[in-house]
């Protein structure tokens, strides 16, 4: 029976010369010729565990655990050095299966017959051979969709807080995701890192339920998860990724939350190595391996297949100027912010128009993309709903008594764009047209003088007033 880590073993080297434990750490003797990222076995009590080199010194090697280090003695526990690096058993049969950090299945199904063993840290894409982004995804999400289009090959983060619904909002778009167009294989990868039992509970609960299971493979790393575990989740979904989407040609769209849980544990080996810490304690090299992660989506040249990554992180105390979401905010394509005002208004997914972007919408839009119009849509929501949300704070100062008859329909159809476009059921799937159209029953409240953004033609061939009376 194949396991995650069953893979063909090469003991290199082996030492009893321990120098202390720590937490999930093992300090030992430097030997030469050991890596970072290797993998070793470690003896205790006819008990074999296993753990993994994350630091590599002159005198010093630091070993980090899959487990605990109970147990484990300085001059009688053997470690043995396996001269590989952590990899995953591969294959299509893990669509429709859930496993833990380490591709190990926990949803009580047989473990999986591996085509091939990948190493989790992936292989860096060539930028010679990257080709930009520019094929829509539609997430069936209408504010998404419709205001914040994501793409195939992009890097789109949610940023949270905590009590929002990101965890309702990653299931949704687990079960509504797809591309357009006939003959395009497509496949969602998962991972949830560092969550509470509720929320694994939540999640196992709704990819069986849901139809769209047999295009998913599923990677849960609670809480009581061992760091590395939760350190080594995302990775080993993004190698998975890859696999489908390099392998055999899919368009793939992996989604992680909660990143900011990842950070954490990050933090918390940083602390244990007694690193010297950067901003808020978080490890100076935060930003880097974040960053090995992210670039990993793409497009590539002469493959059909593409990675797109989604990770939800949950910034603290809502603060987005937190080294988080700040350093994700640099290495991604825009971003999609969560409104507390919102959700306490009821509006559900609670969207910060104002707050996000998708800085290659531009390129996923328009004709045999989304649709004709898409581009003046948006342009024409966005500065509406702009003019509305000013004339609100107005209103509180001077009274809505005192605006005028255009600016009481600017109110009205910055209430009605909340209520009917961004507010949606957390079942309910809108195609792009569907989100378009809702668009234009909206922007109907509007005088048609006042739809500037929008050409004429346009107007005349989708505006509500002339449906049916064009050709």
């Amino acid at each position: 029976m194949s396991t995650a880590l069953e893979v063909p073993k090469l003991l290199t080297k082996a030492t009893k010369q321990i120098i202390g434990t720590r937490g999930a750490l093992i300090f030992v003797k430097a030997l030469g010729g050991i890596s970072y990222g290797e993998l070793v076995e470690i003896e205790v009590d006819g008990d074999t565990r296993l753990g993994q080199v994350i630091d590599v010194g002159k005198d010093v090697a630091v070993i980090q655990i899959f487990g605990t280090s109970l147990g484990i003695t300085p001059g009688k526990t053997v470690i043995k050095f396996r001269g590989e690096t952590l990899r995953i058993p591969v294959s299509t049969d893990m669509l429709g299966r859930i496993f833990d950090g380490l591709a190990r299945p926990i949803d009580g199904g047989p473990p999986i017959v591996p085509e091939d063993y990948l190493d989790i840290h992936g292989a860096p894409l060539n930028p010679s051979i990257r080709i930009p982004p520019s094929e829509f995804i539609e997430t069936g999400i209408s504010v998404i969709d419709g205001m914040l289009t994501l793409v195939r090959g992009q890097k789109l983060p949610i940023f949270s807080g905590s009590g929002l619904p990101h965890n309702r909002i990653a299931m949704q778009i687990v079960r509504q995701a797809a591309v357009k167009g006939t003959g395009e294989k497509f496949a969602v990868v998962f991972g949830a890192v560092g969550v509470t039992h509720e929320e694994a509970m939540y999640f196992l609960r709704e990819l069986r339920s849901m139809g769209a299971l047999d295009r998913t493979i599923a990677f849960i790393a609670p809480a009581s998860a061992p760091t590395v575990e939760k350190l080594a989740l995302p990775r080993t979904a993004l190698t998975a990724a890859e696999f489908l989407a390099w392998r055999y040609d899919m368009h793939v769209l992996t989604i992680l939350t909660d990143m900011t849980n990842y950070c954490e544990a990050l933090k918390e080996i940083s602390a244990a190595r007694e690193e010297v810490p950067g901003r808020r304690g978080y490890p100076g090299y935060m930003y880097t391996d974040l960053a090995t992660m992210y670039e990993r989506a793409g497009r590539v040249a002469d493959k059909k297949g593409s990675m797109t990554i989604m990770p939800i992180l949950t910034m603290p105390d809502d603060d987005i100027t937190h080294p988080i979401p700040d350093l994700t905010g640099y290495i991604t394509e825009g971003q999609i912010v969560l409104s507390r005002d919102l959700w306490r208004k009821g509006i559900y997914p609670p969207v910060d128009v104002f707050l996000s972007l998708s800085r290659l919408m531009k390129e996923g839009i328009g004709p045999r993309k989304t649709r004709e119009d898409h581009r003046e849509v948006f342009s024409q929501l966005f500065a509406a709903y702009s003019e509305g949300s000013y004339l609100r704070e107005l209103a509180t100062i001077v009274g809505i008594e005192s605006l005028t008859a255009r600016d009481k329909k600017y109110l009205e159809f910055a209430d009605q764009f909340e209520r009917l476009f961004i507010n949606q059921g957390e079942y309910e799937r809108r195609d792009i047209d569907t989100t378009l159209d809702i668009a234009w029953e909206i922007l109907s409240i509007l005088p048609e003088e006042e739809l500037t953004q929008i050409r004429p033609e346009t107007i005349k061939k989708y505006h509500p007033a002339y449906r049916g009376k064009h050709k």
